[in-house]
């Protein structure tokens, strides 16, 4: 009975480091799967983008065929968006690809008939809806990384991270540019 309280003693004094262990293991695993998550719901909504591009050129260019290098650069930085292998490669790909919208934003503003076509305008609005559900998208993947680097680099749970090998993730930025939305005059 006397070896029997040391043995216990001992044995908990081993088990609290390991469940600790397990503890930040099971918590950078989960916060990892929440980054993985809320990029796929990037994913999408630039997915969606995507998929407006090409109607809005179409649109346009029956519009202003003239203006044809500005719509074949549009189209090559969505195929080159889309391309994207990586969050950091993904994010400067987008940036291209908004000033690349934002040009063709303002070549509609020399065409009247075509700010007041019914397709342009539906094309526009859900550009404009998409564009906000990317930033919401953005800002929660930005969220579950923050929460993640600030877990790999808080002592003691960097070192739980370190030791099973647990990579940084980026954060999706913006162009300080881009920060502000382009401003489309109406008549």
């Amino acid at each position: 009975m006397e070896l029997l309280i040391p043995l216990l003693f001992l044995l908990i004094l081993l088990a609290l480091p390991l469940a600790y262990v397990i503890g930040q293991y099971n918590g950078l695993v989960s916060l990892r799967n929440h980054i993985r998550e809320s990029w796929s719901n990037v994913d999408t909504e630039l997915k969606r983008r995507h998929d407006l591009i090409p109607n809005l050129v179409e649109t346009v260019k029956g519009y202003a065929s003239h203006e044809r290098s500005v719509l074949e650069r549009v189209v090559e930085l969505r195929n080159q968006a889309r391309g994207a292998r990586d969050v950091g490669e993904c994010s400067e790909r987008e940036r291209e690809l908004s000033g690349g919208l934002g040009q063709l934003l303002a070549v509609v503003e020399n065409y009247p008939d075509l700010k007041a076509d019914a397709q342009f305008l539906r094309l526009q609005h859900e550009l404009i809806m998409t564009e906000d559900r990317i930033q919401a998208a953005r800002r929660f993947y930005n969220g579950n990384v923050r929460e993640y680097q600030n877990k790999c680099d808080s002592f003691p749970s960097n070192l739980v991270a370190q030791s099973f090998g647990f990579q940084p993730a980026g954060y999706f930025e913006t162009d300080p540019a881009e920060r502000e939305a382009p401003r489309v005059k109406y008549p």
